[in-house]
């Protein structure tokens, strides 16, 4: 199995203290603070593991506090309800003694109904697009140290962008934007564990897209960027080691708010996935 996939794996397995209680580790990835995406992840894995026989269909949660790399965080699954054909958890991740983050997921029983879905947009395909997870020398040199070491940082994921990875956008542009993205290599089956993941890349490429009708990007270091919730809704099986497109847009910024949301479409075009989040965008001097 790839290092990075076997790592990230690792650190969404959780350790079990006790019933309903969990312990994980954190991965510096050159964030300023422990990486949105890993909390969703791990938060969901715990909250998965008290449930049985039904699939995540939802989830709701809000950063409260700065994660820190050096200590562990720990989760405590609130078991809210068991009806008869949903579940509902409560997540709480503690650090220091007070909450840093907290998750309500919804689970379900499989069951057939109605089914429609939006198009997916016409965008080239992955194949020849340029790898953004990768960025090239000359750009990296006019980065600030901390969005170098961010790029820098090998990911257990690969993007290519439609369209070029700008550190200098122009204002006016479209506040949107399209990414595939997979695993760099094969993972198991089990779909819980391929919800986390996907909860896990989601963070990626998400809130950024408002700063993009304004001239500035995350890449500069001339905004302050922060996630303060993120909703997801999972509507059909999906692989993340088959690409997938991410396709983002930000209705909205207002109030040094930015929001964003986004489809995930796999490759045929079946949308597998929504989300969105609203995070602190502040135009740093």
């Amino acid at each position: 199995m790839d290092s990075q996939i076997a790592d990230l794996l690792g650190l969404l397995a959780l350790e079990t203290l006790e019933v309903n209680l969990f312990r994980g580790e954190s991965r510096d990835i050159g964030s300023p603070q422990v990486f949105g995406g890993q909390v969703l992840g791990q938060a969901l894995n715990a909250a998965s593991r008290t449930v049985s026989g039904r699939m995540v269909h939802s989830l709701h949660a809000y950063f409260l506090r700065r994660g820190d790399f050096k200590a562990p965080i720990i989760y405590q699954v609130d078991r809210s309800r068991d009806g008869g054909s949903f579940s509902n958890r409560r997540v709480i991740a503690i650090q220091h003694g007070e909450q840093i983050f907290n998750m309500t997921c919804s689970f379900q029983v499989e069951e057939s109904g109605l089914e429609h879905q939006v198009f997916m947009p016409e965008v080239p395909g992955p194949e020849g697009l340029a790898d953004t997870s990768r960025v090239a020398p000359e750009l990296l040199q006019r980065l600030p140290e901390r969005v170098r070491l961010l790029l820098e940082t090998a990911r257990p994921f690969e993007f290519r962008a439609v369209g070029p990875l700008d550190a200098r956008p122009v204002p006016g542009h479209a506040p949107s934007r399209q990414v595939w993205f997979r695993a760099v290599a094969k993972v198991p089956d089990d779909q819980n564990l391929q919800r986390c993941l996907l909860a896990y890349v989601s963070d990626f490429n998400l809130l950024e897209t408002a700063t993009l009708a304004h001239g500035i990007s995350h890449l500069s270091g001339k905004a302050q960027v922060a996630s303060i919730d993120h909703a997801m809704w999972f509507h059909r099986p999906l692989r993340v080691d088959e690409w997938l497109l991410y396709d983002v847009d930000s209705p909205s910024a207002s109030g040094a708010r930015g929001f964003a949301r986004a489809n995930v479409y796999a490759r045929d075009g079946t949308l597998v996935a929504s989300t969105a989040q609203e995070g602190l965008v502040r135009v740093v001097n």
